[in-house]
């Protein structure tokens, strides 16, 4: 790993939970020190809650971030972002890396403003970046180089796991992965209420669900099962696991989820349209 010092210096403009989790996320890798990190955002309270919890310079207005700043990770929301776009336009230069984080904003519609030779990178990150388990997708525009992809690449692998992906397919990764914690915290939270309703305590139930989908989603990650032989595993023939199978299979459980991915895809499409 390259010494800190020669670390590119990083800019987030926006200050809210997304930007939150990558800057400690960051932090608690050593990849790079706050001193090196420096953030925006029009709202006090985001500011300070930031500054708080990392300690990185987090100013009002986003002139300071870009002057201080290589790589800059636009980490607004998809409403706001061509007004942000267009006030950064005249501060950017030739040296600047431009990250967005935003659902739905395509890197058309970040370069119709930014121009085509901006180099740009569209990343979709997911919450549990915050303890280095994060999960993302990101594309890459028409002139971001081969290193730019390289620090990327390693920015993300240090929060979690990150694949390249044709822009295309930006939006699923959206409605899967980036949506996904909320998914699972529902699914954990009805296991923890199944423990309940069968005599176990709201701790205990909590503990179990939440571990359970730890052990699980660690398991299929270490030793590359596909999650259908995991589930045959478990099922005996005429036991347990495979009653409650049935159960979940007749509550279209397979189906809600798979919907609620192309919910959420959707949605990211139509954000980036808005």
């Amino acid at each position: 790993m390259a010494e800190k010092s020669n670390f590119p210096r990083i800019g987030f403009i926006g200050a809210g939970r997304m930007a939150t989790a990558m800057i400690q996320a960051l932090l608690r890798s050593k990849m790079t020190t706050a001193d090196r990190i420096v953030a925006s955002d029009v709202v006090e309270e985001a500011r300070d809650v930031l500054a708080d919890l990392t300690q990185v310079k987090v100013h009002a207005e986003n002139k300071p971030v870009v002057d201080s700043s290589d790589v800059i990770f636009l980490a607004v929301k998809p409403q706001v972002m061509a007004e942000v776009l267009l006030e950064l336009k005249p501060m950017l230069t030739a040296k600047h890396l431009v990250v967005s984080v935003a659902a739905g904003v395509t890197l058309t519609q970040l370069s119709a403003i930014l121009g085509s030779k901006a180099r740009l990178v569209r990343v979709m990150p997911n919450t549990p970046i915050l303890v280095g388990a994060g999960a993302a997708g990101f594309c890459l525009g028409a002139k971001a180089t081969f290193d730019d992809a390289e620090l990327v690449q390693r920015i993300l692998n240090t929060l979690g796991k990150a694949v390249e992906l044709p822009e295309r397919l930006i939006d699923a990764v959206t409605g899967l992965s980036a949506s996904g914690p909320a998914y699972i915290a529902v699914i954990i939270e009805a296991l923890a209420d199944g423990g309940v309703r069968a005599g176990l305590s709201r701790d205990v139930a909590n503990l179990l669900a939440t571990q359970t989908v730890y052990g699980t989603a660690k398991m299929l990650l270490e030793t590359g099962l596909h999650p259908a032989m995991l589930k045959d595993m478990v099922a005996s023939p005429g036991g347990t696991t495979i009653a409650g199978l049935h159960a979940m299979e007749s509550g279209a459980v397979r189906c809600s989820m798979m919907d609620a991915v192309l919910a959420a895809a959707s949605r990211a499409s139509e954000l980036g349209k808005s």
